[in-house]
């Protein structure tokens, strides 16, 4: 088997020399052994597991623990427990997979809702009352209104009052956060259907907006989640490669 030097593991990656060394801290990829002057040794295992590790991290999905579960599938393969690894990328693509279909759902539920178009208000509800029918804490609420999701009219008393419209409105949030979609991501969508009723919800939630300092996954679930998908099957692909020639 090949071995190598630091620098050269770090030019064959395409990486800095210092993140070779944090692979290593981060038990990302094998320890290697080191010569009798302490310079390390990598193998062609340390090879093919920093192009897996940096596969498996090129996507950023954060829903539901995908990341975790990500990282243990690297960190199962540096020991060389090929068929965890695999069991765990399985795990992770049937994920992917639901977390994908949990958004194009959403999505699929605020077109249904919107063609209905926004009814007159028959009904009018507290707080509580909105939610508990909705089944979204309380604290829910404050936050999607203090993030500008939702503007609630307020009695002569003070006390607010939520429509129809606005409960038509709090559906369309709760499905795209059941979805992971931002505050951000349903705030720009809300804003753009304000302005323009025939524009494509799912190219709007998944397009981030120019101007954005931060850009949240989320404002590209879908796209990040097809992309994550995709690099999935290379890395079941790669773990057989793996787990035919190091075991």
């Amino acid at each position: 088997m090949n071995t190598y030097r630091t620098a050269e593991v770090a030019n064959i990656i395409g990486i800095h020399p210092n993140t070779v060394r944090l692979y290593e801290e981060l038990e990302l990829i094998p320890k290697p052994e080191r010569k009798s002057n302490g310079y390390r040794v990598f193998t062609d295992f340390h090879i093919q597991q920093f192009k897996l590790a940096r596969l498996a991290l090129q996507v950023e999905v954060l829903q539901n623990g995908l990341r975790k579960k990500i990282l243990q599938m690297v960190k199962a393969s540096a020991t060389g427990d090929f068929n965890t690894a695999l069991s765990l990328t399985e795990d992770y693509l049937q994920q992917i997979k639901q977390e994908r279909s949990n958004a194009e759902k959403a999505i699929m539920i605020v077109k249904q809702i919107l063609s209905g178009g926004v009814p007159e208000s028959s009904h009018f509800f507290t707080r509580k009352e909105a939610s508990e029918y909705l089944g979204i804490s309380m604290d829910s609420l404050r936050n999607w209104e203090m993030n500008g999701l939702l503007t609630v009219k307020r009695k002569q008393n003070g006390y607010r009052v939520y429509t129809d419209a606005d409960i038509q409105r709090l559906i369309i949030i709760r499905s795209l956060r059941c979805a992971n979609y931002s505050l951000e991501a349903i705030l720009h969508m809300l804003r753009q259907l304000s302005e323009n009723p025939d524009t494509d919800i799912e190219v709007i939630l998944n397009t981030p907006k120019q101007d954005s300092a931060i850009i949240s996954v989320c404002d590209r679930l879908i796209v990040s989640l097809s992309a994550a998908e995709e690099n999935a099957y290379k890395i079941l692909s790669m773990l057989q490669d793996m787990k035919v020639r190091f075991l």
